[in-house]
């Protein structure tokens, strides 16, 4: 029975359609592992789309990144707009974790920003996961995390009906037992306030609040209420309070779990005795005594997931809940959803390599005091854990790598383009000079200026961040308009860089390594690959063949290598492309396509902002932005909401915009 109902202005086409038929013939032979190959601009996400649409399980779909994640959220979203598409990634703005060096007796203490919005997105995933069966979740990596017991976390949310016998008192405790917190000023994620006969609860996974009144019989009323306006948006015959927290332990298995830890404390100080480490012994008691006393008292401590394994009552080693555990299983255990892993190429191996790491910093906090052993069961997945607790998979990529392409029952090729688009012409130049030949940077230059002219742009990519500062400021010297762009400078700038290169601003934009995976500029025209035989990361077979992909959305795209040597991933990733090529030229041929350049709108962030201030103003407020004159904090509250709504669309450019003119609003507020 099919659960989601797919909608688009387009239908499959080019080798979409055949693609979509072989991966669901090869779901409904239990192929475990398949590989979509598909070309960029080829259109992978519509074809998953339509797969998750004819397959109709719940589906998690794994990205090596957030912003990638957030783009196939919006992607998904808009396929499905009448299902349950949510954001699962970690929910720090900044994390420095716990760590300890021994060479130096340098603690660092763990000091994390969460920023509330994606712990509530997180929440709202988990939530729909329990509750329904048309859901897909987007994910980066952090979903192979510990995240706590589904069956505590289902267990213990609060159900509350108008009718239901309860009183005000009774009502508070079942809250602050499930993790919210009171207060008596402005409502956030998981508080709730209580003025008389009302209480007034903001879940963790919706920015809104459930209004309840009570008399002496119990509930009477039910209300959802916007958290700005106070308007109300509607009555409630019955709701669910999810925890605040994903850690949820009853008091039975937190007295169960407290003795096992004060066991473990026991064993671990002997041990430390034995060996001498009395400074460890002191440090470990006196850590592991005051947390106690914090989940005693108030069933939650910093840090609390170290001791996850003893309130989980897990087995020493044994692998720990994560998102994995909130998807449906059969009734023999195994997993029983779609897992579908973006840029497999890059994503695998980050899953692969998170549990190591991970080990060696636990291990050194353990052997010096600073946690129990038990902290080392607070950990990712390792990678054949994983595969265990993921069931059918499709890897998708443009360069899928050996691990999938061994595992794979299938890998099927999407080749063709539905634009039409061809892979970019490639040619191969010197890097050294030659007679009348200067090298490349002056052929580049040429080559940059004759594709400007055209009205078209050029990418420039180089080996490091110096190199492309440094090719920038000469290409402006020899008057051609560049900038670079590597990761040192910030998001928003990246973003604004991109959005004046699109605009032509200026013309050449020089870059490393972000200049791959999912960058989508159709004005280019023009790729010099700079130094191109000096084998490694950035020029291997893989990197070649993602760089090359980002001039496959312009008709006139070529791309240059820059090499004075044929090293074995120029010669693969050269005879790949034009593999592909050759079949998409034959195919347009055969079909009588004429390739047109990729036309896509232009997005300014500032101008984007502006229109959702406006509609903000107009459909929550009701009223215009000057009204607001000097009331900041007004203003304030309207921004806020504003960044809510920004983070919910998962458009965080302008969330971290909003966020900035916030804390300078508040400024000038004190």
């Amino acid at each position: 029975m099919q659960t989601f109902n797919l909608k688009s202005d387009w239908s499959p086409a080019g080798d979409q359609p055949e693609a979509i038929k072989k991966l669901l013939d090869g779901l409904k032979k239990g192929y475990n592992r398949q590989t979509l190959l598909g070309v960029t601009g080829s259109g992978k996400t519509f074809t998953v789309a339509n797969v998750i649409a004819k397959v109709g399980k719940p589906t998690l779909v794994i990205a090596h990144n957030k912003t990638l994640a957030a783009q196939l959220a919006q992607e998904y979203r808009e396929f499905f707009p009448d299902h349950a598409v949510h954001y699962f990634v970690s929910y720090y703005d900044y994390y420095q974790p716990e760590a300890y060096m021994p060479v130096t007796d340098t603690y660092i203490e763990k000091d994390a920003q969460i920023n509330e919005e994606i712990d509530r997105l997180r929440h709202a995933s988990t939530q729909a996961l329990l509750t329904r069966h048309d859901v897909i979740i987007v994910a980066s990596v952090s979903c192979i995390y510990g995240l706590g017991s589904p069956a505590e976390y289902e267990k213990e949310n609060l159900k509350l009906s108008v009718g239901q016998k309860m009183d005000r008192k009774t009502l508070m405790q079942k809250l602050i037992a499930i993790h919210f917190e009171r207060t008596n000023a402005d409502l956030t994620p998981g508080t709730f306030r209580s003025i008389g006969s009302l209480v007034e609860i903001m879940p963790v996974s919706e920015k809104m609040i459930w209004s309840i009144t009570l008399d002496a019989h119990g509930i009477m009323t039910i209300q959802k209420i916007d958290p700005v306006s106070q308007k109300i948006i509607g009555d409630e015959v019955a709701i669910f309070v999810f925890p605040a927290k994903h850690f949820i332990t009853n008091k039975k298995e937190k007295d169960s779990a407290m003795k096992a830890i004060k066991a473990e404390l026991a064993t671990q100080l002997k041990k430390f005795e034995k060996e001498g480490k009395l400074l460890e012994a002191e440090r470990l008691k006196r850590r592991t005594i005051y947390d106690l006393a914090m989940i005693r008292e108030v069933g939650y401590c910093s840090g609390i997931e170290n001791y996850s394994r003893h309130l989980s009552g897990r087995a020493a080693g044994s692998a720990p809940e994560t998102l994995l555990s909130y998807f449906p299983h059969t009734k023999k255990g195994g997993p029983d959803f779609l897992t579908i892993i973006d840029e497999s190429h890059v994503t695998i191996p980050q899953i692969g390599g998170m549990y190591a790491g991970d080990q060696a910093r636990k291990k050194t906090l353990v052997e010096f005091g600073f946690r129990l052993p038990s902290a080392m069961d607070n950990r990712p997945l390792q990678f054949d854990e994983f595969i265990k607790r993921v069931g059918q998979v499709i890897y998708t990529s443009a360069t899928p790598a050996k691990h999938e392409r061994e595992i794979s029952k299938q890998v099927v090729e999407q080749i063709i383009r539905p634009t039409g688009l061809v892979d970019p012409e490639i040619s191969l130049k010197p890097i050294s000079e030659e007679g009348e030949y200067k090298g490349q940077v002056q052929d580049f230059i040429a080559e940059a200026k004759r594709t400007v002219t055209t009205g078209m742009r050029v990418i420039a990519t180089t080996l490091t961040k110096k190199m492309a500062e440094d090719l920038s400021e000469y290409l402006k010297g020899e008057g051609v308009r560049a900038e670079y762009l590597h990761s040192d400078i910030k998001t928003i700038e990246r973003i604004q860089i991109l959005t004046e290169f699109r605009k032509g601003t200026f013309d050449c934009i020089v870059g490393v390594n972000l200049l791959r995976e999912g960058l989508d500029l159709p004005e280019v025209a023009l790729i010099g690959i700079l130094d191109a035989d000096k084998e490694g990361f950035l020029r291997s077979e893989t990197a070649l063949i993602q760089i090359i992909g980002r001039a496959a959305r312009n008709v006139a795209g070529r791309v240059i290598l820059y090499a004075d040597q044929l090293t074995g991933s120029i010669e693969r990733a050269v005879g790949e492309t034009n593999r592909r090529r050759a079949i998409q030229v034959a195919y347009n041929k055969e079909h009588g396509i004429t390739p047109k350049t990729i036309i896509k709108k232009i997005k300014d962030i500032t101008e984007h902002l502006e229109t959702d201030h406006m509609k903000a103003v107009k459909a929550n407020l009701d009223i215009d932005a000057q009204v607001f004159g000097k009331d900041l904090a007004k203003l304030i509250k309207l921004k806020e909401k504003e960044m809510s709504r920004a983070v919910k669309e998962l458009d965080f450019e302008t969330a971290a915009i909003l966020r900035d003119e916030i804390v300078e609003l508040k400024t000038k507020v004190m």
